[in-house]
């Protein structure tokens, strides 16, 4: 089963971006893997990471079990650790995927600190360019001048294609007044799952050409337990809650970042190709989304914009208004 997987994860479909690049439809996300950023919501609970496994070990047994795609990112901390592991797997530059994104502090202090930290980037990961660079979050004031930056940055060859994350469609509108057609981002990275399905919000996207990448696609594993998420589960032999999840995000056209330190979970995340879900089943699981969950993550938008910047905990420059759904 383990060689099949792997198999398919080796030839995982691609979807096109609006400038020609093959974007895999499943990758490895890095977040939390081996080190837990300091101004994580978990760190600040007080979880430990000291009985995880380094990152150098997690991502090398990622690379084994077929992922070519790697999302990664400078408030990860980890960056480092995940080069390690790409250069010691052997595997050629050109059969990697790799995506990284510039953090809020950073986006703050400008243009030469945003160059500086992509090339501290390019050196952790031991590379020469990015497949994609992106925004973290779209820091008032300062975000709009960060992308031109990144533009800049691509002509060098440094950056091969650039996007966004967390960004609400009034941001990208914001951008999209300020950038050429060609310049505008690739892919949109923010959280999504049938518990965070923000279908207005999606579709706006993609009509615009923008793919949206989905993080805690498996909603960190807590919703391993949900009744409606078993239910289904039950209605596909041998498939886990996880697959579930996992099939309904590629079912959407939206690529699918799974992450875990365990070896048989990466295997078992990325095992999702070979099974469909019924279209009963999708608009099952599409109506999970509940409006307190999207008033929850308009609060978190509004904290996080400005989130390790010199206005963090201050509304200054926040939007009032979005679209949350």
């Amino acid at each position: 089963m383990s060689s099949s997987i792997t198999e398919g994860l080796l030839k995982v479909p691609t979807i096109p971006l609006r400038d020609g690049i093959a974007h895999p439809a499943i990758g490895f996300g890095t977040y939390k893997v081996g080190v837990i950023p300091s101004s994580a919501s978990s760190a600040v609970a007080g979880d430990s990471s000291q009985d995880q496994r380094s990152a150098k070990d997690c991502v090398a047994d990622a690379l084994k079990a077929g992922y070519r795609f790697l999302e990664c990112g400078e408030f990860y901390g980890n960056e480092a650790e995940v080069g390690k592991a790409i250069a010691e797997s052997g595997i050629p530059r050109d059969q990697l995927f790799l995506c990284s994104k510039v953090w809020t502090t950073t986006i703050e202090k400008g243009p030469e600190a945003i160059r500086k930290q992509l090339m501290a980037t390019l050196e952790a990961l031991q590379i020469d360019y990015v497949d994609l660079y992106l925004i973290h979050w779209p820091v008032p004031t300062h975000h709009v001048m960060a992308y031109k930056t990144l533009i800049e940055l691509k002509k060098k060859g440094l950056i091969k294609g650039i996007g966004v994350s967390n960004y609400a469609w009034e941001d990208y509108v914001e951008l999209k007044n300020e950038v050429a057609p060609e310049d505008l981002p690739l892919v949109n990275q923010i959280e999504i799952n049938p518990f965070l399905y923000r279908a207005n919000t999606i579709e706006k996207f993609k009509k615009d050409g923008v793919v949206l990448q989905s993080y805690r696609s498996l909603r960190d594993g807590k919703v391993m337990d949900d009744e409606t998420l078993k239910e289904v589960a039950a209605e596909y032999p041998g498939r886990t809650v996880a697959q579930i999840l996992g099939r309904w995000c590629v079912q959407h056209g939206i690529v699918y970042m799974p992450k875990s330190v365990k070896p048989e979970r990466m295997l078992e995340n990325a095992n999702v190709l070979d099974f469909t879900l019924s279209d009963e089943h999708m608009a099952k699981l599409d109506k999970l989304t509940t409006p307190e969950s999207l008033q929850t993550f308009f609060k978190l938008y509004q904290k996080c914009v400005n989130r390790d910047t010199s206005k963090d905990g201050t509304m200054e420059g926040v939007k009032t208004e979005i679209t949350i759904d």
